[in-house]
């Protein structure tokens, strides 16, 4: 039976990972190990100066071994296949994420760091991602087919399978589209707002990004914004 490694960084009480954790019991034993606050857009980002608290935590999903993390997603799948798992899982899932992991947000990304730490302690890694919408017809239409088409797949060092799932309703969804690049763009352009100006010199900054959709041919931001599924295989440091 293969052993299933879930985490994710929204946090272990977040709707989507209980959906993926409740789907991925028919593909074998799972264990969640996630972070016991939200740890979004820390990357891969772990924990080395601090110590690491693992608590049991009732999971509301029959069998399913669950435990909270008090570190990044990327310290779950550290500690809990090296230390809290009696054995190493054969593949991890990191998600389902409330929002998109595409083109250049991949690189602040912490399911996508948690799916890289998987890729690097040789696991099977699997990314899933969706709109930021209660619309998950799309997701749960597709999600079992592409589990069930990746989950075996095993590529080079530090590749990780990546899949976003458009917040459309199904009817609305074109489709599946593969083997997609990675978009060198993003939804948000960057800059930051200017809050106070403080007497003693200080600058108090906010991030406020111009929403864009103008995206490159056959990639995954594309693919998104044109309400297919994307799928693609992202590589890192190997």
């Amino acid at each position: 039976m293969r052993k299933i490694l879930i985490t994710n960084d929204d946090g272990i009480e977040a709707p989507g990972i209980v959906r993926l954790a409740e789907l991925a019991k028919e593909f074998g034993e799972v264990w969640v190990i996630a972070p016991a606050h939200e740890r979004s857009a820390a990357s891969h980002c772990i924990t080395l100066r601090d110590p690491i608290e693992i608590k049991k935590y009732d999971f509301p999903v029959e069998g399913v071994k669950a435990f909270s993390c008090s570190g990044t997603p990327a310290d779950c799948v550290r500690v809990g296949s090296l230390s809290v798992m009696p054995y190493k899982p054969d593949v991890v899932l990191s998600g389902i994420n409330w929002g998109y992991n595409v083109a250049t947000d991949i690189q602040y990304s912490a399911t996508c760091g948690a799916a890289f730490e998987a890729a690097f302690q040789g696991y099977g890694s699997i990314a899933l991602s969706e709109d930021r919408s209660d619309c998950h017809e799309t997701t749960d239409a597709y999600i079992k087919e592409l589990i069930e088409e990746y989950i075996d797949q095993r590529f080079g060092r530090g590749q990780i399978v990546n899949i976003n799932f458009p917040g459309c309703k199904l009817s609305e969804c074109k489709g599946i589209k593969r083997n997609l690049g990675t978009s060198c763009d993003s939804f948000f352009h960057d800059r930051y707002k200017l809050l106070e100006e403080k007497e003693d010199g200080t600058f108090v900054y906010m991030v406020d990004g111009i929403y864009n959709e103008d995206a490159e041919p056959d990639t995954d931001f594309r693919a998104i914004v044109d309400k297919y599924v994307s799928v693609g295989i992202v590589n890192n440091i190997k």
